[in-house]
């Protein structure tokens, strides 16, 4: 009995931080998640890639990142960003320095002109999304391993590499969660029929 509270423990702590090889190593979980990954292991590491410049590059603008909070991830070369910016100026600057990295797609925009959200409501936004991965872990008939979840100011934003039947599931769960106040799909749609 403990060494199932103590691996779901793990597994739930590395799916709050998307962290897939821990996930692997607290017990092979992630295997199933990687292989049902439609994107390829280039791709992932791309993405990867994508989000950790896009951060970089923000958080080394002095305006950005004192006076802003802008959240950027990618998946599949499409990036989210959002948060918010004091000026359209700011907002237009954050999306430009994320639009010239290598191997983005496509970007949505959904910063807001406005003040940052406070460290209190930064961590509601995580506890949301924390609830959201865990209820779409345990829902049946959901590919969970699909759906990146990302919250900013109580909306969610699903993206993903799925199908329409999954992203409508994943949208339910997200509708269905304790502190949402919108759901945004993100998502490209495979013509499979997960």
């Amino acid at each position: 009995m403990k060494k199932i509270t103590i691996f779901t423990a793990l597994l739930i702590a590395c799916l709050l931080q998307g962290c897939v090889a821990g996930a692997f190593v607290a017990g092979g979980a992630a295997g199933t998640s990687v292989g049902r990954d439609k994107r390829s292991i280039a791709t992932i590491a791309d993405d990867q890639n994508i989000t950790y410049q896009a951060e970089r590059q923000i958080e080394a603008d002095p305006g950005l990142h004192t006076d802003a909070h802008v959240v950027a991830v990618s998946y599949n070369g499409v990036v989210l960003l959002a948060g918010q910016a004091p000026t359209q100026e700011m907002r237009d600057k954050a999306v430009q320095m994320v639009q010239a990295l290598p191997k983005v797609r496509r970007i949505f925009d959904e910063i807001t002109v406005g003040k940052s959200t406070s460290a209190v409501r930064r961590s509601q936004d995580a506890l949301i999304t924390g609830n959201i991965k865990t209820r779409m872990v345990a829902t049946t008939n959901l590919e969970a391993s699909r759906i990146k979840v990302v919250t900013e100011d109580g909306i969610v934003y699903l993206m993903g590499l799925t199908t329409r039947r999954q992203a409508d599931i994943a949208a339910i769960v997200a509708r269905n969660s304790s502190g949402v106040q919108q759901v945004v799909k993100l998502i490209e749609y495979t013509d499979d029929n997960g």
